[in-house]
Parts: structure tokens; sequence; C-alpha cells
């Protein structure tokens, strides 16, 4: 197994922690010591839990999360150390790269839905798995683990088909695993349990191997069982295994495998029938991407943050996003291309990760390995979108001095699901939760205006609009007029229809398909700013704020789904 990053850290400037390469980057290896704690701890830790778990000099942790924070990989909030949606893009080259997700991700939602049960693509690391999509059924007892949570292979439907290709190396690197950590440390999300012995384990295997299935009895959780197949790529290796989970309530194993083993053989027989799946043991190098503005972000960071930027931790991150689509393997020129590092730099950087696991090296070629998944993507493609965009709301808060919202459309009405508030003796007083006729709020304006010509007919024919204060639109062809002008205009403006004094402003949020899934809005006493104003002073830091929350939901929301609330 590759080591864990907690080796004790050298503090020297050039030197290694003990046991890497002469030629690895110890800084490199201290930031991703640093995001795998912040993983460990469900995102979120304070500098001086950090300077504990990590080992590190307190000057240490302040540069390293300085440098992450100004790649948005973090966020710092007073003495706490969070991370960002945009670490996500880690995760996202490694899922590009790997290709199953787009290929497969689609089919696996239609068969989740045919079903009627959760749906999961899991890869092989090492002597376990990680899960790189999941579509999961909305249940009161559902499947819990998330993108990139790592399992071991023996707890594990998945497992036992990967192993039954395990060579006597393999399975004695699992047995040297098992010895040192029989208690599963290493897998943080996993359940506490009696685990397998290798008897027993070696016998699934073999059943697995036999029938070309293989089930899952309560091994990784009471109440929970799989079904699992495999799905080979053009080579015939087995590129990924999909898992059919229900829960015990619903199916015991053996019935499971009676309900869905025939749909479930025909839709991987279908899927590796396309021939899209690419050979795992690719030898093709790609060519490089553009070269980004690397070096001149990285030297104008350093310009201003001096000692507090830690330019050979930067570069040596961006490294992992050279990869992507298109792009499974590279060469080291093909890395230095296109990151735009001098040739000597990416070829430190790669050595590092390679050592900690994070690329594959065939001959002169390079592939990131699933534990990329580790860098944050577990705990952040959980995150909903009203936590993506708590921060932005709380920045167009300081900066316009009111109160900002989210809000989704709940039929007729709006639904708050974030909110920052301003300390006024007179201020907006609204709490998450709170529903309002969408109608008379900005916030549902926006939305509605958004709507195909035919459904917001429909909605506007539905609604009976209602007067809250002399000054609400009721009529439904003044209503429709005022929303074609939203839509064309992309804000809306809402002055004392909600209630007498108040005066709110909203811009749409878009996902990265382009459909809007809820508005931000700032709202105010009217006395405090002209509609003049608002639009004015107003309306350019909405758009800059709602701008900021899109760029994180198109990161978070590549390859995982974004819940609304």
């Amino acid at each position: 197994m590759p080591p864990i990053e907690n080796a004790p850290a050298v503090e020297a400037s050039g030197g290694a922690p003990g046991g890497a390469p002469p030629e690895a980057v110890a800084p490199l290896m201290r930031g991703l010591m640093v995001l795998r704690r912040l993983t460990d701890a469900d995102g979120v830790l304070s500098l001086s839990e950090l300077e504990r778990t990590t080992g590190l000099a307190r000057s240490t942790v302040d540069r390293v999360t300085g440098t992450l924070a100004r790649m948005g990989y973090v966020r710092l909030d007073g003495r706490d150390v969070f991370l960002a949606p945009r670490l996500m893009e880690l995760g996202n080259a490694y899922l590009a790269a790997l290709g199953i997700p787009g290929l497969l991700g689609g089919p696996a939602d239609a068969l989740a839905d045919e079903l009627d049960e959760s749906v999961s693509l899991a890869v092989a690391d090492g002597d376990g798995i990680r899960f790189v999509h999941q579509a999961t059924r909305r249940r009161a007892m559902s499947l819990s683990f998330r993108i990139g949570d790592p399992l071991p292979a023996e707890r594990t439907a998945p497992g036992a088909l990967f192993a039954a290709d395990w060579t006597a190396a393999e399975w004695e690197r699992w047995r040297a695993r098992r010895a040192a950590d029989p208690h599963n440390t290493a897998f943080p999300a996993v359940p506490a349990g009696k685990a397998p012995d290798e008897a027993e384990f070696a016998a699934r295997v073999a059943r697995a191997a036999e029938r070309g299935w293989a089930l899952d009895d309560q091994l990784i959780e009471p109440g929970l069982v799989a079904l699992a197949l495999p799905v080979r790529d053009a080579d015939g290796a087995v590129a990924c295994v999909a898992s059919v989970v229900s829960h015990t309530s619903r199916h015991t194993a053996d019935s499971l495998r009676e309900a869905v083993l025939p749909r479930l053989r025909a839709a991987t027989a279908e899927w590796e029938a396309r021939g899209e799946l690419p050979a795992r043991a690719a030898t093709q190098a790609a060519a490089a991407g553009p070269a980004g503005g690397l070096a001149d972000w990285t030297h104008a960071s350093k310009q201003e943050l001096g000692r507090g930027f830690v330019e050979s931790l930067a570069r040596g991150l961006t490294v992992l996003t050279a990869f992507g689509e298109g792009r499974p393997v590279l060469t080291l020129s093909a890395v230095a291309e296109a990151t735009g590092l001098a040739r000597a730099t990416a070829r430190r950087a790669l050595i590092t990760l390679e050592h900690l696991g994070y690329v594959a090296v065939e001959g002169r070629l390079f592939r990131l390995t699933p534990r990329v998944l580790a860098l944050g993507f577990p705990y952040l493609s959980r995150l909903p979108l009203p936590q993506i965009a708590a921060p932005h709301l709380a920045e167009l808060s300081r900066r316009v001095h009111d109160s900002a919202s989210l809000a989704v459309l709940a039929g007729h009405d709006v639904r708050y699901t974030a909110r920052v508030a301003t300390r006024r003796i007179m201020s907006v007083h609204i709490t998450v939760g709170t529903r309002f006729p969408a109608h008379t709020t900005s916030l549902g304006r926006v939305m509605l205006a958004d709507l195909p010509p035919e459904a917001r007919a429909a909605w506007l024919a539905d609604v009976e609009p209602r007067a809250l204060t002399p000054h609400t639109v009721t009529s439904g062809p003044e209503l429709a007029a005022v929303l074609e002008r939203v839509r064309e205009q992309g804000y809306a403006l809402v002055d004392e229809e909600l209630e007498q004094g108040l005066r709110s402003i909203a811009a749409p949020v878009r996902d990265r398909t382009g459909a809007v899934v809820a508005a931000v809005n700032v709202a105010m006493h009217s006395s405090r700013r002209t509609v003049e104003e608002c639009v004015g002073e107003v309306l350019p830091e909405l758009r800059a704020a709602v701008a900021r929350i899109e760029a994180d939901l198109r990161t978070a929301g590549r390859f995982a789904r974004v819940p609304e609330v």
C-alpha cells in the first residue's frame, strides 16, 4: 500500500520526510497531509487541531493553509479551516481521466430508476475499493457511502470480484495490511464489525470467480445487501464493478439476487457491448492540453503573500489537473506542457505524487490513481447547495451591509434555504424554511421567469395571486409581462409588494447545464436605498456573488449530484 502522509515533517526548506525519495517535494507532502486530515475530519479543523494532528509547526500550518486558501481549496474563517468545493477539481480530474462516470453514470442512473434500488459503480484501489458513481434512492434507509470513500475488499461484493484477479503479490499485500491494521482504521467510512477471516474471504472470491457475480450479505453493515457484477473493458479486464444495493427491509441477499441478477447481467453486457470503455492497459500517451497561466499566477501570489505562499505546493497540486477527459495517461513532457512547469519541476512533483500513491507510473507514462478522491471528495460530494452558497452569501452581505438569502421554488411559493442577516435596529427578519408566495418576491420572479413559456403560463393559470400590500401585482397579464421583463434583464426588483417598506433585488443561480436551480437576493428597508441605487450599487455585487456560487456548483456538480436543500 502507498504510504500515508503521516511521516514526520522536515521543516528545513529542502528536506523531504523520512522514507521519501530525495527528489520528493516536502511542501507538497505537507499540503497533501493537511488535505487528508481535513477530509478525515469531515471538512473542518481548527488551526490548532491541524498543528496537533499533522505534527507540523504552527508557522508551517499557516503557510500551507494560506496557500491552499489562495488556490480556493480551503476557506479560512477565524481559527477554523474548511474544505472548499473547488478542491473537487482534483477528484474531477481523476474521474474525467477514468472515463467511467461519464460513460456509465447515465445508464447506471437509468437502471436505478428501473429497479427502484440504489446502483453504484466501484473501482479497485489496492486491496480496497472506491465508489466512483452512485445513484441512490430517497428512502429513510439508503446507501450512505460517499463517492471516494475507501472500503476494504473483504467486506464488499465488488471487492470479491476484484480479488478474483489478484496476483500472489497482491494477496500478500492484503495480508500485510490486515496484520498491520486489524481494525480497519485506514477505512474511516467502514462501520465497526467483524471482518471475514482469510479462509472466508478466499471462499467468497472463489465463488465470485466461478459465478461471475458476488453478494454482500450484510458484510459492510447490518441491514445492507448488495449484488455485484464486473464490467469489462475492451481487453477483457475488469474496468469497474456495478452493484445493486438494497436493505433487508426490502430484500434478503437471495431475493435481491433473484430479483435483479438477470437485469443487471443484461445491463452490464449492454455496457460492455458498446465498446466505449477504454482499455486499462493504455499505452498511448495523450497530447497535452494548453498551458494555463500558472507561472504568472504563482509569481503574483508570491509577490503578494511573500513567505505565506508556498509555490512548490501550488505547482505540485496543479500537476494533478493536467490529467482529465481524453488525457488518462501522460508523459512527463505532456504534464510539463499542460501545466507550464519546467520539466524538472513537473518531474519532482510526479515523483512525490507517485510515492504517496496518487500517481501510478507505467514505463514513461503517468496516470492518476483512485486515491486522488481521498483529497476532500467524499465530504465535498455531499455538500448541499445551501452550504456551498453560505460563505458567498456572508461575503455579499458584508459588502452591501444588508441581508442576503438563497431560496428555491416550492410549488406556488419560494422556500428560504440559506440566509445571512445583518445586525440593525430595523432589519428584515426571515428564517431558513420560511415560505412566501413566489409572485410577490424577487426570488420567486427570477425563478419563474426562467420557466419555459408553456410551464410559466401553466403556473400563472394555476395560481391565484393575492395582494399582500397595495403595491402587489395580482393581474395575470400584468404579472406575465413582469416575468418576461425579468427574463430579459436577468434580475428582478420587487418594491413593497411582499411587505410595505421592504425592497429586494434577486438574480438566478444556474447549474452546470444552465438550468435555474435557486436564486439569491438582497433585501433591505426601502429607506436604505432607492430603486436606482439597488440596480447601480447592489446588483453588481449580487451578480458577482452568484457567479462565485455558480463556479462552485459547476465544480461540485460535475460528477456528483448537489442536493438543493
